[in-house]
């Protein structure tokens, strides 16, 4: 069956300008088409401009170059509030770090992007936050503050809260990179398992190769390219090993210093950009990152 396209990026590039006037370049010449339903893991390592990506998946970023359409749409043409009703509607993120609202119960939280909405959405807001919260498993913990919750719990408030909005298109950036293997493999499946049934794509970041072995397709992003891969674990897991693609390395911190110096690198909520700098801290990351920052909100902006 023929997906449906959702978003369609067509020579997409991003670049930042250095200090010295030299140019940075980040994403080259992307041409990827996302449809309904689909499942896509896109795997580099650190640097490799993996989380810029996603931000113009997003559409919390724009491309220097290039053009990214939803829904056949081009984003570009859009005003600032259409585009922040769209992406509010119909994209969810789920980030490494959790993002959560410290002293907030796990139901407030995951309440948070249907405080934007309106109508009946906006009335059964906290029935809607209480059943996706009993969907993830943590009916029980609705009254937990992130504090109260292991690392595997938060991050499935994070997935609730991402999706309490039924998205069309769920992006995760590395999902599972602050969990063990177990916990992980579990918030994984249940990703997988709530995208299937309210047909949503999902695009995966990531740099674990098992991680990007659930979904259907798989591209490698270096050096800002962007080309599809055949993934056949475990045989591909020694070639990636030496690729850098399954370890989390930065060969590229010079560059990333350089433009932390030019103030064009800015992280998610919550991240130390000197204590994180083996992070895709060469990337440009927008203001507005979060579903769970109040305002501006763009993740959570009013339907």
């Amino acid at each position: 069956m023929e997906l449906v396209s959702l978003v369609r990026l067509e020579g997409v590039a991003k670049h930042v300008l250095l200090p010295d006037d030299t140019r940075l370049d980040i994403l080259r010449g992307i041409h990827l088409e996302i449809g309904a339903g689909d499942h896509v893991a896109i795997v580099g390592r650190s640097g490799s401009g993996k989380s810029t990506l996603l931000n113009l998946m997003g559409m919390l970023d724009a491309p220097s170059e290039g053009s990214v359409a939803f829904r056949g749409e081009p984003v570009r043409r859009m005003r600032k509030a259409r585009l922040d009703r769209l992406r509010g509607r119909n994209v969810g993120f789920v980030f490494q770090q959790f993002n959560l609202l410290a002293g907030r119960t796990a139901l407030e939280n995951v309440m948070m992007p249907l405080g934007y909405a309106r109508g009946r959405e906006f009335w059964t807001r906290r029935t809607a936050a209480t059943r996706m919260l009993e969907r993830v498993g943590l009916g029980h913990r609705i009254e937990s503050t992130p504090e109260q919750l292991s690392g595997g719990e938060q991050q499935r408030v994070a997935i609730a809260r991402a999706l309490v909005r039924r998205p069309a298109l769920i992006l995760a950036d590395e999902p599972t990179g602050a969990l063990d293997v177990e916990t992980g493999s579990s918030v994984m499946a249940l990703l997988d398992e709530i995208a299937s049934e309210a047909d949503a794509a999902l695009v995966t970041i990531t740099h674990d190769l098992n991680v990007a072995a659930r979904a259907r397709r798989h591209y490698r992003l270096d050096a800002g390219v962007l080309t599809a891969f055949a993934l056949d674990l475990p045989a591909n897991a020694a070639a990636a090993d030496a690729s850098g693609l399954a370890a989390n390395v930065d060969d590229g911190t010079d560059a990333a210093t350089a433009v932390a110096a030019a103030g064009a690198v800015e992280t998610h909520p919550g991240t130390d950009l000197a204590a994180d700098v083996d992070a895709d801290d060469v990337e440009a990351v927008p203001d507005a990152v979060s579903e769970a920052d109040p305002a501006p909100d763009p993740i959570g902006a009013p339907s």
